[in-house]
């Protein structure tokens, strides 16, 4: 079973001008766990509800705007729409997940700073680098904001179509 921890984006974001892969997938990553073994699913559970209770964070608002890339400007992997009020209590959260997973689960550290985003396109090839350069440096959309009232453990099934998620439990802030 392949897992992460997320915050889901709704299915239609009013994001006039920008053509998202498939919307239905968007989402804010908080922790990428990998692969898990199936027995671990309750003890992961009990961790989540933990981590996000121990987190003090309530249901908030998030705003999703600006560009950005993954790993930098010179060799991009991912594009990204950042995420401007709301990110802190992303942050929080992630530190609490973080912390369970990691410190009582066994899980790796993240080996990078965590940066609230939605993926909105990987890049495979170089050809269109220069455009991304152009786009991450020159527009700073403001696609919205969404409420944010609840944390899930999704499992991700990688197909030939791409990734398939599927949420396992849901956790109210």
């Amino acid at each position: 079973m392949r897992l992460f921890v997320s915050v889901d984006l709704p299915d239609r974001l009013p994001a006039e001008g920008l053509d998202f892969v498939d919307p239905g997938q968007t989402h804010v990553t908080l922790k990428f766990l990998g692969d898990v073994a199936d027995d671990r699913e309750d003890e992961l559970i009990d961790a989540l509800e933990t981590a996000v209770a121990d987190s003090g964070v309530e249901p908030f608002d998030a705003e999703l705007g600006g560009l950005g890339v993954f790993p930098s400007l010179d060799y991009i992997s991912v594009v990204w729409l950042g995420v401007g009020d709301g990110s802190a209590e992303l942050a929080q959260l992630h530190e609490a997940i973080e912390t369970a997973f990691v410190e009582e689960h066994g899980f790796d550290p993240e080996d990078h700073d965590f940066t609230p985003h939605v993926t909105l396109a990987r890049m495979n090839h170089a050809g269109g680098k220069e455009l991304v350069q152009d786009l991450v440096r020159d527009r700073h959309p403001e696609v919205g904001t969404m409420r944010v009232a609840e944390v899930r453990l999704t499992e991700s099934t990688l197909t030939c179509e791409g990734p398939e998620y599927e949420t396992v439990h849901a956790v109210d802030l």
